[in-house]
């Protein structure tokens, strides 16, 4: 086989990891948009992202590490799945095993919405989908207005960020036990970081499109 069971979840692990990271960047850029200066903050630092050199590369990077943790995350996944129907027997319940249940589910959640989210936004950057009218491709501050000025959307991402945080919870734990890492001197401290992490990501994100919906 091109890759064994351990290498797959190696890297599906450290792509998820690097994903980690990018999260709090693109959080944090987010956040701008909580700034009562027109949009001009969020809009630098956008356009900072969309035309420095390093960043562009930063993307082929980013976006292998989408498809690296997508592809070997369905494949291990599925590997279980079939694992568990092969050899079930009733065992211990733990919080992890009930969350490495529903890892593939959530999974499937938050990817439909990172392909909506790309759709809204990344590929109209590129030109791959027309932006609305009167909004130009690489307005990302006019464009975030009108989406979350619609409960509908707004909802639609505060739950999808949900799903992620879940997701994160047991992701962020479980990449540590891949990589070897799992010692009990500081597992309960991984834990504790992990959950607290998934937790800042989904509030700071759900954040924005309440704070626009409500006071822009």
């Amino acid at each position: 086989m091109l890759f064994s069971s351990i290498t797959r979840k190696v890297l599906m692990a450290l792509a998820g990891l690097f994903l980690v990271t990018f999260l709090c960047v693109h959080l944090g850029i987010n956040l701008m948009l909580l700034r009562d200066d027109g949009g001009e903050t969020f809009t630098a630092a956008a356009s900072f992202m969309g035309t420095n050199p390093a960043i562009r590369v930063a993307e082929i990077v980013l976006f292998s590490g989408f498809l690296i943790h997508i592809f070997f995350g369905l494949w291990v996944s599925g590997q279980n799945r079939a694992a568990r129907g092969k050899s079930y027997v009733v065992g211990n319940r733990s919080e992890t095993s009930l969350l490495s249940k529903y890892m593939f589910h959530t999974g499937i959640i938050v990817f439909i919405f990172l392909v909506l989210h790309f759709i809204d936004f990344y590929f109209i950057k590129i030109g791959l989908v027309a932006p609305p009218p009167g909004i130009e491709s690489h307005d990302f501050y006019h464009r975030t207005l009108v989406l979350f000025s619609s409960p509908v959307y707004s909802a639609i991402y505060i739950i999808c960020f949900i799903f992620l945080g879940i997701h994160l919870n047991h992701a962020f734990q479980s990449a540590f036990q891949t990589l070897g890492l799992n010692h009990t001197k500081y597992m309960g401290a991984v834990k504790l970081i992990g959950s607290a992490y998934s937790l800042l990501m989904t509030a700071g994100f759900s954040l924005v499109p309440i704070y626009v919906y409500f006071f822009r």
